[in-house]
């Protein structure tokens, strides 16, 4: 696990989309195409942004998955990570294919149909970031660190459902939904390579719980730590617990 802490979250995009392209472009190199995962919310606006700048990756050597959706959240919701991908990225890039969570599909149905095909497809990059709670993709604690399935249906706790409000996706906690498809966290390790990024200071103390602490399920990003090949990005605010690294 490498960390790079930079002045400011445009400059730990900049940096977090740039290593990502790098990995993508050698995985491309090396088989002729590449296989990543995108994540959503508002830490990942800037690293998103960055990898369309990268205008000679080619992007129709490259297929897409999905970390997690809402259960239940029709694609027209301002609050859809569909939407999300689809407007900010999808729309801009011709891939190879992408593969998004439908969470209108049955949650059962839907997670054995993406599982099949990621099995299909070994994992060259994987763009993560880290909860208020801890959580990597929305595996909350306590995150299940065994289940060998993909993708799986989990609950969102308090702590993760109050993050999305704040985040301005919702009008109220009520309308936040309390049930998600996820990436499992056996999956995301698959990765051959992961991009974690994580600005602000509503984040430091996950940062320092999950990075500086054991390795806990009670802290789900804390599992990063085990990864051989993880490049973790964060500012001046969420590192500012950090201790001397």
């Amino acid at each position: 696990m490498h960390i790079d802490i930079s002045s400011n979250p445009g400059d730990l995009g900049r940096k977090a989309g740039s290593v990502g392209a790098y990995f993508i472009r050698q995985a491309i190199q090396d088989r002729g195409f590449a296989n990543i995962i995108l994540a959503t919310g508002t830490s990942q606006f800037e690293t998103l942004n960055q990898l369309l700048l990268e205008k000679d990756l080619a992007w129709e050597k490259v297929t897409v998955f999905h970390l997690d959706e809402y259960i239940g959240l029709p694609m027209t919701h301002p609050a859809s990570f569909r939407k999300y991908l689809k407007e900010r990225f999808f729309d801009k890039v011709k891939l190879r294919n992408y593969h998004l969570i439908d969470g209108e599909n049955d949650p059962e149905s839907e997670c054995k149909r993406l599982s099949r095909l990621i099995l299909e497809h070994p994992i060259d990059v994987a763009f993560v970031g880290i909860g208020e709670n801890g959580h990597l993709a929305f595996n909350d604690p306590p995150a299940d660190f065994d289940t060998e399935k993909p993708y799986l249906v989990v609950s969102l706790d308090d702590a993760c459902r109050k993050q999305q409000l704040g985040e301005g996706w919702f009008a109220d906690l009520d309308s936040v939904p309390q049930w998600a498809i996820s990436m499992s966290i056996k999956q995301i390790l698959k990765s051959k390579s992961i991009i974690c990024s994580v600005p602000d200071q509503r984040k430091a103390q996950a940062v320092q719980a999950c990075l500086q602490g054991g390795v806990s399920n009670l802290h789900p990003a804390s599992i990063l730590q085990t990864h051989p090949n993880c490049e973790i990005f964060l500012d001046q605010e969420s590192s500012s617990l950090l201790s001397t690294i």
